[in-house]
């Protein structure tokens, strides 16, 4: 590792990432994000920059050149809500010594929230640039922020937990409702009717082997489809005339919901005996999907973050982020997915966990990563 990894980021702007993270973490934002994102305005109007939320309820700010004279844009983004229930935020000493702050939120997102603050409030645009902070409310549950944001940017960084590795590349996820149609008979004449639940095997067969002719995508590997719930038959001495499987969908680029939708169906349409009838439909919900996303790992901003994460004290890595993430939504603008804490450590699951943490020094890295980072590439 090189150079100072608990140091504070400069400049003595007044901004301490850690008393606002304690602050975040104390204020439960799973059912209710009112109070917390009060506090994000609260503490970017005490640096004297105007602060908004608009109807999707981001709450935004801006420095630099307008919208209009900007060449180039850069967005810091991420989200303030967190999943149930909450976990009360304390302070202590893991196991190996580090000082912690645990609570939910503490590694998603509000760690990395503190960290992109601390660079958002040091940075100094130069006179062509424009820099905002564009924080979501509910990208736990159905990114309405995200996808009502028109932020029209040439760049995005994107705070999530990534263990301070940078991560220019995400899978997609898609879900949907596969539902094989038959008709309904007495069991005891099973020839007389056409077994849903029979065509099952057959379909599930088709999702093993959707991907057998497809080359894993350089940056993200294969996609995966699993089958992960089943419904069907309504009596035990009836034959089924519905059987329904959900399947789960870790896209990689180019694919899309619609393609996925419209493959699917035919793979299964193969596969499934003619007088059962096929239907699969995407789960219904009123944002798009967050699909596959992949900016090139020798891009000026990968390259520029990866750089100044190592002089912070981080490895420098680059890597796919391995949760589905809002940067889907702005892609395919270059955009890097970054951040202090981990999804899970040698132990288990961290974030959304009962024992979900953070490190005191990784914010700080992270901060200081940051602040170098967009320094270099806004001004």
């Amino acid at each position: 590792m090189t150079g100072n990894p608990t140091a504070d980021p400069a400049p003595a702007d007044g901004f301490d990432p850690i008393d606002f993270l304690e602050r975040a973490v104390s204020v439960a934002s799973n059912k209710d994000v009112t109070e917390v994102r009060h506090r994000l305005v609260e503490a970017i109007e005490t640096h004297g920059i105007d602060a908004r939320v608009d109807n999707a309820g981001n709450t935004l700010a801006s420095k630099g050149a307008s919208a209009s004279a900007a060449t180039t844009h850069l967005v810091l983004n991420t989200h303030i809500d967190t999943v149930s229930p909450h976990v009360s935020f304390s302070r202590e000493q893991g196991d190996d010594g580090t000082d912690r702050i645990r609570g939910r939120g503490s590694c998603d997102a509000k760690g990395p929230l503190s960290a992109l603050l601390a660079a958002f409030f040091a940075a100094d645009p130069h006179e062509t640039a424009r820099l905002t902070l564009a924080v979501t409310p509910d990208e736990e549950v159905l990114s309405t922020g995200a996808a009502a944001l028109d932020t029209d940017a040439d760049l995005y960084i994107v705070g999530e937990p990534t263990g301070l590795d940078v991560c220019p590349a995400a899978k997609g996820r898609f879900q949907g409702a596969l539902t094989l149609s038959g008709t309904a008979a007495h069991a005891a004449d099973p020839e007389s009717g056409a077994n849903a639940i029979a065509g099952l095997e057959d379909a599930l067969a088709a999702i093993r082997t959707f991907d057998a002719d497809r080359d894993p995508h350089p940056q993200l590997g294969p996609a995966t489809l699993t089958p992960t719930t089943v419904t069907g038959g309504e009596a035990t001495n009836q034959v089924p005339a519905r059987c329904a499987v959900v399947v789960d969908r870790r896209s990689v680029p180019p694919e899309t919901a619609a393609g996925f939708r419209s493959e699917l169906t035919a793979a299964v349409r193969d596969a499934v005996p003619d007088h059962l009838g096929v239907d699969f439909a995407l789960t219904d919900r009123p944002t798009p999907f967050l699909e596959a996303f992949a900016t090139d790992a020798g891009h000026e901003l990968v390259q520029t973050l990866a750089t100044a994460a190592e002089r912070a004290g981080g490895s420098g890595a680059v890597r796919p982020f391995t949760a589905a993430t809002e940067a889907s939504y702005f892609a395919p603008a270059p955009v890097v997915v970054f951040g202090p804490g981990v999804l899970a450590d040698d132990e288990g699951a961290v974030a959304h966990a009962e024992r979900e943490y953070v490190a005191v020094a990784d914010v700080r890295r992270a901060a200081t990563a940051l602040t170098d980072a967009v320094r270099q590439l806004v001004g």
